[in-house]
């Protein structure tokens, strides 16, 4: 990881940013924390994939000022995109599991199939883990998740948080419960009451998986 004050000053170069007030308000942090990270010198893994997302910003020239600017060409013609995945896992059973947005890798996915899918910017592959999704996901699956499809649909699967736990379930929305399903029926619905349902973080819609085969 580069320098605090190389990756602050690539911001200013490359985005309408001109200011810590600024930068706190784009990636959704107190200024406290800018202060506290340039005191540190140190950038959060979070904050790199927000920058990412939103100005398609490539992740090792904002940390150490190597490669091109961008990963996705301003034009927006680019035939591949590159989406994130991050460390996290989705919890499809029980159990504690990884929740940070500590990013593994990118990986390129094709730009015309993303578009018809929804904002690619907004887009994040995670891990399954966990059988109370299974047959649709199994234990090891991939999942793509549009951060920016947050409108519950009946019966579609989404990410979640409560608490401190993400997990993936299809949601059913009544006016004053909401029902968090398995597809694995030796899993049990979860009925949330109107007074719970305000501690459920909807992050996303699943809107496409993948497989790797033992």
């Amino acid at each position: 990881m580069g320098s605090f004050e190389g990756f602050i000053t690539r911001i200013y170069e490359s985005t309408e940013i001109d200011s810590q007030l600024k930068l706190a308000s784009v990636i959704g942090v107190n200024r406290s924390a800018i202060t506290q990270a340039r005191k540190k010198n140190s950038v959060p893994e979070s904050w790199i994939l927000r920058l990412y997302k939103i100005y398609g910003l490539n992740p090792e020239w904002l940390e150490n000022g190597s490669g091109k600017v961008f990963i996705n060409p301003a034009d927006d013609h680019a035939e591949f995109c590159s989406v994130a995945k991050v460390k996290a896992r989705l919890c499809a059973g029980g159990g504690s599991f990884e929740s940070g947005s500590e990013v593994e890798g990118y990986y390129s996915l094709s730009s015309e199939w993303l578009v018809r899918k929804g904002n690619s910017r907004s887009m994040v592959l995670m891990d399954v883990f966990g059988n109370s999704m299974e047959p649709e996901f199994k234990d090891g699956d991939t999942v793509l998740i549009d951060e920016s499809q947050k409108k519950i649909m009946a019966g579609a699967v989404y990410a979640i948080g409560i608490e401190d736990t993400i997990m993936v379930k299809r949601i059913e929305k009544h006016p004053s419960k909401m029902v968090l399903l398995s597809d694995n029926k030796n899993y049990a619905p979860i009925y949330l009451e109107r007074e719970e349902m305000d501690s459920v973080r909807i992050i996303g819609k699943v809107i496409w998986s993948c497989r790797e085969y033992r």
